[in-house]
């Protein structure tokens, strides 16, 4: 039996935030529906499509089984009652006040089930002067100043390669609420209110930003904080074939190590002497030569020192394989089969029921 299992999850939610909270609670055991307008969802039309069915649906919404309802119909939300007086979690990620609007909102629900966890999950959370603004992740991380710690060149900016607003700010929060609540839930006997703000967690990963500028008065600008491009210890260094090392090579220990691995001048080891010069010494030294032959070198000096992999590789490296992360499979109606989304779920917690 699993963490999870008696429990009923009702998932109102599209896309990535909430789909993927209610995921990782299906794959701890509870039962998961999702409840899908006529037509289902938009995710279900985002490529690729394999035999007609979205390959980024069916993998954050694998184990879960299917409700479709127009929740404008008085008649179609009769159909859910049942089922709300006997949830356990409610995950909702519409703007706020609609799922009030349908009589579908919190206080309409706890009516008839007040040990329901209501989870809502919205951009900037269900009050405040910005809660009924449109956003997705790059304006949640636009909006908090996060994005602004390393937007990249004024002229060519870069946007970052993870969602973090969606799955950071949204996902992660959202499961961890809800775990809190069920807990609470067990010394109370009564359900909860979530209200999950995307935008709030980027204020966290700003951490460090955060403690420099509010002991300091001084906030960093663009590309100032060590770990975002302001030192050569933490740093980004092109080879001579155009590949990439990742340098994170902050302790001391480490530092030595690869300085003396890549033959670096000693007058540019005392980096914060001058930062820049170092940076530019370093990257000429990794400049001289290709990934591979950078490869044994940096193995060797155990230095905190990766060659950038490409996806297509690293889900084939034996470490990751090791470990299982692409153990668990997804079948389609047609019969094929793909890796399931890795989740952050200890094994032992993690189903193996629901593998088609």
């Amino acid at each position: 039996m699993q963490p999870l299992t008696g429990l009923l999850v009702l998932d109102f939610s599209t896309l990535l935030p909430g789909p993927l909270a209610a995921l990782m609670l299906a794959e701890a055991g509870a039962e998961v529906i999702k409840i899908e307008r006529p037509g289902g969802e938009d995710m279900r039309r985002f490529p690729p499509i394999v035999d007609g069915e979205s390959a980024a649906f069916a993998l954050l919404n694998r184990g879960k089984k299917i409700l479709t309802l127009d929740l404008k119909s008085e008649a179609d939300r009769a159909t859910l009652m049942p089922l709300l007086k006997r949830a356990d979690i409610l995950i909702e990620q519409f703007r706020p006040g609609v799922m009030a609007r349908l009589g579908l909102g919190y206080d309409d629900v706890r009516a008839i089930n007040p040990k329901l966890i209501y989870c809502s999950i919205s951009g900037y959370g269900q009050s405040g002067p910005r809660s009924d603004e449109a956003g997705h992740d790059v304006n949640y991380i636009g909006a908090t100043g996060l994005l602004d710690l390393q937007p990249g060149p004024i002229d060519a900016p870069v946007l970052p390669p993870l969602l973090a607003a969606d799955i950071g700010g949204g996902s992660f929060p959202a499961m961890i609420n809800i775990l809190l609540a069920l807990r609470a839930r067990d010394q109370s006997g009564q359900g909860a209110f979530i209200d999950i703000a995307m935008s709030d967690t980027m204020f966290t990963f700003a951490w460090y930003a955060l403690a420099l500028g509010q002991a300091s008065g001084k906030f960093p600008k663009p590309g100032e904080l060590p770990l975002v491009g302001g030192s050569p210890r933490y740093q980004l260094y092109s080879t001579k074939d155009g590949r990439i090392i990742a340098c994170g090579a902050l302790e001391q220990k480490f530092w030595l190590a690869f300085t003396t691995a890549i033959g670096l001048a000693a007058e540019f080891v005392n980096d914060w002497r001058d930062l820049q010069a170092t940076r530019a010494a370093v990257a000429q030294l990794v400049a001289a030569r290709t990934a591979e032959e950078w490869r044994p070198i940096f193995a060797q000096a155990d230095c905190c020192v990766t060659i950038v992999t490409p996806l297509e590789e690293a889900v084939r490296d034996p470490h990751f394989v090791a470990r299982g992360l692409f153990a668990h499979t997804i079948k389609n109606a047609s019969g094929k089969t793909m890796p399931a989304l890795p989740l952050p779920i200890d094994a032992q917690f993690r189903s193996k029921l629901n593998e088609s």
